[in-house]
């Protein structure tokens, strides 16, 4: 005889609740900037009574702690779904691995500026909600390590070049692909210094 699991009806309406907390958040974060957010413009956006938002959040960065974990758990699952596709040659697995990142980067500034540079000066997340993040190093690491990049050195490089053209992409052409463009060239250049075999990302300047 099977027995129906007991529906905690109250936990999933305040889950929801949270939800709704955070999307409304992510809004005002992309229309605004993130210094927009504010407990009683949330609280407006969703229809609540700012005093009613603490019994969700305890505070403005309790609500950027939650986007910063949902924000690296969406990116943690997109680099777990890419694993199969991922090219056996190493120079272009590097190049795969960098656009993912990318591509996920320049879909949401708000989102990556959150998740990557500190633009709430005073906002620092929580160890739960950092883990995401840590998880994802861990497997870009692996991943190089796999290509013939090992040392911890050479992974940090990567992402200093990565994370440059980013930042000069958002800061000087949003929404173009001046510096973007770059990104075959760049890691041509990074896996030459590291020493990675195979045919060259682009053939010419």
């Amino acid at each position: 005889m099977s027995v129906t699991p007991t529906r905690d009806r109250q936990a999933e309406r305040r889950e929801a609740t949270r939800r709704e907390i955070v999307d409304a958040a992510w809004d005002i974060a992309r229309r605004d900037g993130l210094a927009a957010v504010t407990l009683r413009e949330v609280a407006a956006r969703i229809g609540m009574r700012s005093p009613s938002l603490y019994t969700h959040f305890e505070s403005k960065n309790a609500i950027y702690d939650a986007m910063f974990g949902q924000a690296w758990s969406e990116y943690l699952q997109v680099c777990e779904d890419i694993e199969p596709s991922i090219p056996k040659q190493v120079r272009k697995a590097l190049l795969v691995m960098v656009s993912t990142f990318v591509e996920f980067a320049l879909a949401d500034q708000a989102r990556f500026q959150l998740m990557n540079q500190r633009m709430v000066v005073d906002f620092e997340p929580t160890p739960q909600s950092y883990a995401p993040s840590l998880q994802v190093m861990a497997l870009f690491r692996k991943r190089l390590a796999l290509i013939g990049v090992a040392a911890d050195a050479d992974a940090d490089l990567c992402v200093a070049i990565v994370g440059g053209l980013i930042d000069a992409q958002l800061a000087n052409d949003p929404g173009g692909q001046r510096w973007i463009r770059q990104l075959p060239r760049a890691m041509d250049m990074f896996a030459d210094e590291v020493r990675l075999p195979g045919p060259r990302l682009r053939s010419k300047r």
